[in-house]
């Protein structure tokens, strides 16, 4: 069941790249019939949809610079009020910054708790699975474990990504854990917080998940936060 006593079922995840954070925000959203929701996906739906948010950022991106969080907001805030999100979500890329997490606060109101999982990895660890990530030169598919030489949806031939390397990985890993700590910081104090050791087989890492998740719904529920 997705609700416990009418409590939604809402979920973010954090995580650095390269920590399985999509891969398991998947799997959660699935298995939960809950909407995966990331930042990338509605961010280009609102583009194509051409609304007046979506002209905004599309002119943010164009111009090579980052979608500001008032945009950013919006954007998501006009997500959640969709019927598929009322019996909760699961939110990947959304907040990234405390100004996002203090408006994603004012939108639970009303919707339950928040269940925010942080999924930690080593830095070794991380730059040497995001060396080893391809994605498909033709038509920019993330590869599956499955894939070895080619695309299995349209047959190109896979590739590294090129912001990949090792030196650009470290860099991007320094970014994001400056980003971050504020948002941790923000989190960590709440009962429904909780860190995942995400250096472990994926299976190991979907069940830690669940256990977490469920568990602090749960405790939550309970206490009426």
């Amino acid at each position: 069941m997705v609700q416990r006593h009418g409590v939604a079922l809402n979920v973010v995840m954090l995580g650095p790249p390269g920590a399985g954070k999509g891969t398991q925000a998947e799997r959660f959203a699935q298995r939960h019939r809950l909407p995966k929701i990331s930042t990338g996906d509605i961010l280009r739906e609102a583009v194509q949809e051409d609304t007046g948010l979506g002209r905004i950022a599309k002119a943010t991106m164009d111009a090579g610079n980052l979608v500001g969080d008032e945009v950013m907001i919006g954007i998501v805030s006009g997500r959640l009020t969709r019927d598929d999100a009322k019996s909760g979500f699961v939110l990947d890329g959304f907040p990234r910054t405390v100004v996002q997490a203090g408006a994603l606060d004012q939108m639970m109101t009303g919707r339950g708790p928040l269940v925010v999982v942080d999924i930690v990895v080593p830095e070794d660890v991380l730059v040497r699975r995001l060396a080893a990530r391809r994605i498909c030169g033709e038509c920019g598919s993330n590869a599956l474990v499955e894939w070895t030489t080619n695309c299995g949806k349209c047959g190109g031939v896979l590739v590294q990504r090129t912001d990949d390397g090792d030196g650009i990985v470290r860099e991007r890993l320094k970014v994001y854990h400056l980003q971050t700590k504020p948002l941790v910081d923000y989190y960590s104090g709440r009962p429904t917080f909780r860190t995942i050791d995400g250096n472990q087989p994926p299976d190991i890492v979907t069940a830690s998940l669940d256990r977490a998740i469920c568990g602090a719904s749960t405790l939550a529920d309970g206490a009426r936060l």
